[in-house]
């Protein structure tokens, strides 16, 4: 759990730091993070702009999404659970929904939170995440999904439906589920977070990175 809020991101800091130094901050590399509690959907609120971050927690760190790679190994590997929005395949790539299963694996363990977002700020103290869009390789995917459970779809990157795109989520809240992925490649998933606050709607859009190998 993350015991205190940043004020700069990573980048945020290695900027400054850079700019201190007159040096070029294209410099600073992207970062890989491949295992331990990570929340991938990171809401913050700064009192006029929502924000989306990826937030480590083991090390209580946040990144922007487009400074982060979230690695998918082949350890990740399990056997098709039988859901069937998950295809026909063998074998899916998973990022549990428990830290005991995510540890075992040595995979990410992903969340959704909303733990910094406190009440009375959003209209009926939620907010709601959207799919946007996937793509896998640079084209549409239908192979991503997010579900609880014992199939209990949360969010489908799926063409022929338009359900699970959105899930609203209470403010202050730390959500964990499973992230799947049919095929390895590359995945860019955009998400979405919107609320209202005092009737107007307030929103921040994100792409996060994921490299599923084989």
């Amino acid at each position: 759990m993350r015991t205190r809020r940043r004020l700069l991101t990573v980048t945020g800091i290695a900027a400054a730091a850079l700019a201190t130094a007159g040096l070029n901050t294209s410099a600073f590399a992207a970062t890989t993070l491949s295992s331990g509690h990570v929340d991938v959907l990171d809401a913050e609120w700064d009192g006029t702009d929502l924000h989306l971050h990826v937030h480590d927690e083991e090390t209580n760190t946040e990144y922007e999404p487009a400074d982060v790679t979230l690695s998918v190994p082949a350890a990740g590997k399990v056997t098709n659970p039988g859901c069937g929005f998950l295809g026909s395949g063998s074998q899916v790539w998973l990022l549990p929904d428990t830290e005991v299963e995510a540890d075992a694996a040595g995979v990410l363990f992903p969340g959704i939170s909303t733990e910094h977002l406190t009440t009375g700020v959003f209209a009926n103290n939620n907010v709601t995440y959207t799919l946007v869009s996937a793509t896998r390789n640079s084209a549409a995917t239908e192979d991503f999904s997010i579900y609880a459970g014992s199939c209990a779809r949360w969010f489908d990157s799926d063409t022929s439906t338009t359900s699970f795109k959105s899930r609203t989520f209470g403010v202050g809240t730390h959500n964990h589920a499973n992230w799947a992925f049919e095929e390895a490649g590359t995945y860019q998933l955009t998400f979405r977070v919107q609320g209202t606050v005092g009737g107007v709607t307030e929103s921040a859009t994100e792409t996060f990175t994921f490299n599923v190998t084989s």
